[in-house]
């Protein structure tokens, strides 16, 4: 048994030693040769794609491997630490935290190359026989805060929460608390229609964590369903049952149009252009962030950056597959970062 676990030690050992190479600028190899990338269940379809993409077009790289964590699980696994045992690419549905960027640095994941790769919406749908619900932010956070307006959520029904809406019993299904969605339901949806309220919105002034608990945290109490980190389990869930709605990112509801239908947010329908332009509510970016130290290190890694540029353009990979393409200023500054590689200094993180 000994000898088994003398042998890992050392190739970590080796590997490490290489990275701190490459890090400096030396070439070096590590002890893993293929790409590991982990993440936003999101971003998933799409890094699996360019990930397939790379090993067609080059026979000689293996094709990464591409987990699909949630975001915020894979930033802590990003963060860990720099080697072959940690992974080389986080996929994300949101910006990086500051607090991230910070666990990155005290555990000597020193150079992050951040970089957006394209859009996508947080969209609400129902099954394609579903009734028709539109909603605004203010109606989701009355029907799904935990407490909403700082009083426990008494309602059952989405009549309860607007007249104006179905007297059905509120259901939705919806991603768990490390996905990259929730984050950007809690601060796209949730948090607009919290601060809908004057009181709230000032309480953001004066207790920044008493107003994050109000207004971001989720109910427990069955009317939302922690769905896992598997969208396609959402899609599944409303299209069986027509009072259901779901939560996800639009590339699912475009890839299941023939299931589904998206629910409109405030009178906008989320679409690839409403998306685009940034008129529907629940639009938002997506990045991958890539160590800088594991490029020499790790075959194929520099191949695999290069090759998302290569996929994000209109009519590219990409754009077939539902993700919404970036404004021309985007994917130019995006281009440019894959070709010079900055290292993200974390002061516009919050």
């Amino acid at each position: 048994m000994s000898s088994k676990t003398v042998v890992p030690l050392s190739l970590a050992t080796v590997a490490l030693a290489a990275l701190s190479l490459a890090g400096c600028g030396s070439q070096g190899g590590g002890s893993r040769d293929q790409v590991r990338a982990v993440g936003s269940s999101t971003v998933y379809p799409f890094a699996k794609a360019v990930a397939e993409q790379l090993a067609k077009s080059d026979p000689s790289i293996k094709s990464p491997i591409i987990e699909s964590t949630g975001t915020g699980a894979g930033m802590k696994l990003f963060c860990a630490g720099v080697g072959p045992q940690h992974p080389d690419i986080e996929d994300a549905s949101r910006r990086m935290k500051k607090s991230e960027f910070e666990e990155c640095q005290k555990n000597g994941v020193k150079e992050i190359v951040e970089i957006q790769v394209g859009l996508d919406g947080v969209a609400f749908a129902e099954g394609s026989k579903g009734p028709g619900i539109a909603l605004t932010p203010e109606d989701v956070y009355k029907a799904l805060a935990k407490n909403p307006y700082g009083k426990p959520n008494a309602a059952k029904t989405w009549k309860d929460v607007n007249p104006a809406l179905p007297d059905e019993p509120i259901l939705v299904y919806g991603p768990p608390s490390t996905s990259g969605t929730r984050d950007a339901l809690k601060e796209l949806i949730l948090g607009k229609g919290c601060d809908a309220n004057p009181e709230m919105k000032a309480l953001k002034e004066s207790d920044k964590d008493k107003h994050e608990a109000i207004c971001g945290e989720v109910r427990e109490d069955g009317a939302y369903v922690d769905a896992g980190e598997n969208d396609n389990l959402i899609v599944q869930k409303i299209e069986a049952n027509p009072k259901a709605i779901g939560i996800f990112g639009f590339s699912y509801l475009e890839e299941n149009s023939d299931k589904l239908k998206g629910l409109t947010m405030s009178g906008i329908t989320p679409t690839y252009q409403t998306i685009s332009d940034f008129t529907y509510p629940g639009a938002r970016p997506l990045y991958i962030y890539v160590k800088k130290a594991h490029l020499k290190a790790i075959p194929g890694l520099q191949g695999y950056v290069t090759e998302w540029s290569k996929a994000w353009g209109k009519g590219g990979l990409l754009a077939k597959l539902g993700m919404v393409v970036a404004p021309d200023d985007v994917i130019a500054k995006s281009t440019k970062a894959v070709a010079d590689l900055p290292v993200l200094d974390g002061n516009e993180l919050k």
